[in-house]
């Protein structure tokens, strides 16, 4: 352990990071070293019955009465993951700011939901973001904005860890790099910490809130659902994972499982109600030999969505007792030559910790992340359409699964991705959508069936107004 001694000190003599995050940061070094991570036996493994992980369409109606339904919203806090950069698109802020669909970016449209649920019941459901050091300057200036809505809006940082050199295992602010380069963010699953450390908390739970509904900020499916938090005020559920049904697109996302079988768990558990312990089962936890069986639709038909709704006195008492003890994730990375490690946690993995932990089997629709420019494509379709700040899905679509859209390096990009469309064409009876090469498409286009689009290398190729593409391969203009 001579390793961890000589972090501790090189950490110790960090100016930039507070004391909880000293702590906090050789608490999951020091578990990490300990080589403590869980291995799974894959016998053990059992698919969760319908009281563990509950069918959406048995739960009980949300409440008739507005006043009942205010005093239902009263107990809420919204959060939302905004740690995020929108990097991989092409943009340098967070990524909560991309516009999504009339102009509106993905903070916008949550705000207006949330301003239409405090205007319809009279209550007060604020909205927190938990930022990283990334992009917390960004979004103080961004929420400005937002300073004569009806919402509170609370935000906070979440961890700032330094990166570990693997070399030698030290810091690597310690050898120099004080930039951004020398931290990292250490995964959601920070949120528990890092809401206490804040102090919202306590905020939160003096002024009689009980939950906190958390939800990647991308993900525009992630609305507040009355029936969901009526669910667990009424059955006292500390924690609850929404999953929603595998398709092919889905094999690597995590699911739930019940797991038989020594867990080495606080003693929390015993006082569980199942005989089994439900926990997240992640794709780098999978023994090799069972991979391709973990991404089967068959086996495994869920997955989890990140919408997460947690009790707040739950997490202040397992946040005192150290007891949120996540599977550890490990980031290695390289940052100018160097390689180093992050060690990261999920927020999906505290699950098991929890008392009275459910998932519930949401439908699709609670799951519209916007991850890349072809999500953006699905949602500033017709498919969809804006209502009140929430993104819903035409009927008109007959198959209750999106097209499948594939587009080229040269779409990657936002700015590129919008320059390349006159107007989004129309998708409703799209299967799927391949687009590889320089192409570029006029306004009022109308695709249906398989379409795959090829430009010849160095070859521009335009898709005129109006054309409507119906399963057909284009490898040039004669093909249009």
């Amino acid at each position: 352990m001579e390793k961890l001694e000589h972090l501790k000190s090189a950490v110790a003599a960090l100016s930039e990071v507070s004391e909880n995050e000293k702590n906090g940061f050789i608490n999951l070094v020091s578990r990490y070293l300990s080589g403590e991570a869980q291995h799974i036996e894959w016998t053990k493994i059992q698919t969760p019955t319908d009281e563990v992980v509950v069918p959406y369409d048995t739960l009980s109606p949300s409440p008739d009465d507005p006043a009942e339904t205010k005093k239902l919203l009263d107990k809420l806090v919204v959060l939302k993951l905004n740690g995020g950069l929108g990097t991989t698109m092409g943009c340098t802020g967070p990524k909560s700011v991309i516009e999504v669909r009339n102009g509106l970016t993905f903070l916008d449209l949550i705000v207006i939901q949330i301003e239409n649920l405090n205007s319809k019941y009279g209550c007060n459901v604020p909205l927190v973001l938990m930022n990283s050091f990334n992009t917390h300057d960004d979004t103080l200036k961004i929420v400005d904005k937002y300073s004569n809505s009806n919402i509170e809006i609370h935000t906070f940082n979440q961890s700032q860890y330094p990166r570990l050199v693997v070399e030698d295992f030290a810091p690597l602010p310690s050898k120099g790099q004080h930039g951004k380069d020398g931290w990292y963010p250490p995964g959601h699953g920070d949120v528990f910490p890092s809401l206490m450390n804040s102090g919202k908390l306590d905020a939160f739970l003096s002024q009689g809130k009980e939950y906190v509904f958390v939800a990647n900020s991308d993900n525009l499916g992630a609305i507040v659902d009355l029936k969901i938090l009526n669910h667990l005020v009424q059955n006292k559920n500390e924690y609850c994972m929404e999953v929603t049904p595998k398709t092919l697109a889905d094999v690597k996302g995590g699911t739930l499982i019940s797991y038989e079988g020594k867990v080495q768990l606080s003693d929390l558990i015993n006082t569980l109600p199942f005989s089994s312990v439900i926990q997240l089962l992640e794709i780098a936890q999978v023994p090799d030999e069972h991979v391709n069986e973990f991404k089967s639709i068959e086996k495994f038909k869920i997955f989890n969505t990140n919408n997460l709704w947690v009790n707040l006195n739950a997490i202040k008492r397992l946040v005192e007792a150290d007891a949120l003890k996540m599977e550890i994730i490990p980031n290695p990375k390289e940052v100018n030559g160097i390689k180093v490690l992050q060690l990261e946690t999920a927020a999906g993995a505290a699950i098991r910790f929890f008392d009275h932990a459910i998932g519930i089997n949401v439908p699709r629709s609670r799951f519209l992340p916007v991850k890349a420019t072809s999500d953006l494509l699905l949602v500033q379709s017709d498919l969809y359409t804006l209502v009140d700040g929430f993104v819903i899905r035409n009927k008109d679509r007959a198959n209750p699964t999106n097209p499948s859209i594939e587009l080229g390096p040269e779409f990657k990009k936002v700015g590129n991705f919008l320059s390349r469309f006159k107007s989004i064409p129309s998708i409703i009876e799209l299967d799927s959508l391949k687009v590889t090469g320089d192409v570029w498409f006029g306004a009022g286009i109308v695709l249906k069936g398989k379409v795959s689009i090829a430009a010849k290398p160095g070859v521009k190729l335009e898709i005129p107004d109006g054309a409507v593409i119906e399963n057909k391969e284009i490898n040039g203009p004669e093909d249009i």
